[in-house]
């Protein structure tokens, strides 16, 4: 039987949490999917945080400037957070996630990263570099390193973010999806019509994958 294949732009921030969430959940779906469909994913740029300075913000500030959270809501959203990514396979250290930054040049190293084959691995790399080890992902030697650690060349990494590539680039992916309305994420957008919005739990991923491969 051929399979169904479906193209999904996975609209998404490196220091979203429940970006890694909906990706791990996301990624289960499709391993409950088997070979049902194919798949072609793609990162898509997000920043949460445009106008962050470059010395990043104190995240329990922030959380309370932006969305007026109480300490005992950020407790429980935390605790919340930390237990759904469990559920899926991603381990949360929000003890050592005390600041959160600009990504934009993280964003411009995954583009480099999907011309050279390997940014679904360094999407991972650099949530877990945040969420699991607390590491600034925008400091330029720690977006290298993380590069460096899923095989691409960490000298070339460090050029790339040094010499701005790739700017005009993701400028144009963030400004296309945000005409088209996203303005949350994680989005998960298939085959340019669909969107799945949130970071949903696999088996709901699942079925909503189902049904638009059904429909063609």
């Amino acid at each position: 039987m051929t399979s169904s294949k479906l193209k999904i732009d996975f609209v998404s921030d490196v220091v979203c949490p429940w970006c890694a969430v909906g990706l791990n959940s996301l990624e289960q779906a499709l391993r409950q999917l088997g070979d049902d469909v194919a798949v072609e994913m793609h990162f898509q740029p997000f920043e949460l945080n445009p106008q962050m300075a470059p010395e990043g913000e104190s995240v329990a500030e922030h959380l309370a400037r932006k969305y007026g959270s109480t300490p005992e809501q950020m407790a429980q959203n935390r605790e919340a957070i930390r237990q759904r990514g469990e559920a899926v396979g991603f381990t949360f250290n929000m003890d050592k996630r005390g600041r959160i930054y600009n990504t934009f040049d993280a964003h411009r190293l995954l583009h480099w990263a999907e011309l050279q084959g390997k940014q679904a691995a360094l999407k991972h790399a650099l949530l877990g570099a945040y969420f699991t080890d607390g590491r600034d992902v925008s400091d330029h030697e720690v977006l290298a390193d993380v590069a460096g650690q899923v095989g691409l060349d960490r000298g070339e990494a460090l050029a790339v973010l040094a010499e701005g590539r790739f700017a005009d680039e993701v400028r144009e992916q963030e400004r296309f999806f945000q005409a088209q309305g996203i303005s949350a994420v994680p989005s998960v957008i298939v085959n340019g019509r669909y969107l799945i919005q949130g970071g949903q739990p696999p088996d709901v991923f699942e079925q909503t994958l189902r049904k638009i491969a059904a429909e063609g």
